[in-house]
């Protein structure tokens, strides 16, 4: 039996590469693709019949490692490979909390690769040797770890900013947003621009990503 593989990244070329390193390899079978956490779970509700999934972690939208956490509440039988460019710190302790089962640079060998994947499906935890060694070194230190898990400083929004902001993450602009509250297009960007500040974010991307991470909306 093949091994199911789902690709999720925001760049579609890198979805390419990464499905030609794994074509080396008969017994894997690439599944589905995805270019964020969204459209990974949507395909999920239809066909969770997934062994591993390799996944990116800078994405819009809903990034790789907020994915994992959602993945693994819903569909824990699914092993998950975190694939990044950097071997970034706060990146690595953050994707073990959402529990990833591995991690590795995208600029590993498919060798290795179809190494880590077979390793992972066995139990194990697949890792480049730079993050392997980085994954120690934040075990080993408390206050990095603290750092790491401090809890976020307590956002409070008003019942209208949480409503705008809702509309908002549905991709309506400031026009139909107004249109649906009621409301005029001066009072919708007064309201987005207090909520920008409280959330101390630049623009609607940024908005909406926090604003869930926090459950805001």
């Amino acid at each position: 039996m093949k091994t199911r593989v789902a690709v999720v990244d925001d760049n579609s070329f890198l979805i390419h590469a990464l499905i030609e390193k794994l074509s080396f390899f008969p017994e894997l079978e690439i599944k589905m693709t995805a270019q964020d956490g969204h459209e990974l779970l949507e395909l999920l509700a239809d066909n969770s019949t997934i062994d591993i999934i390799m996944m990116d972690i800078e994405m819009p939208g809903m990034d790789g490692i907020e994915a994992t956490f959602a993945v693994k509440q819903k569909f824990p039988h699914i092993k998950i490979v975190m694939l990044t460019v950097f071997d970034n710190d706060e990146h690595i302790f953050k994707a073990i909390q959402a529990g990833a089962n591995g991690y590795l640079l995208k600029e590993t060998p498919p060798e290795d690769l179809h190494r880590g994947i077979i390793e992972t499906l066995d139990g194990g935890a697949a890792m480049s040797p730079s993050i392997a060694s980085k994954t120690l070194r934040l075990l080993r230190d408390p206050l990095m770890t603290r750092e790491f898990t401090k809890p976020e400083q307590e956002i409070k929004l008003t019942s209208r900013e949480v409503e705008i902001l809702e509309h908002l993450s549905t991709g309506l602009s400031y026009d139909a947003i107004a249109s649906n509250l009621n409301i005029s297009y001066g009072t919708v960007r007064k309201h987005i621009e207090n909520t920008y500040k409280k959330l101390q974010v630049h623009n609607k991307l940024e908005a909406v990503q926090k604003a869930r991470k926090q459950r805001l909306i």
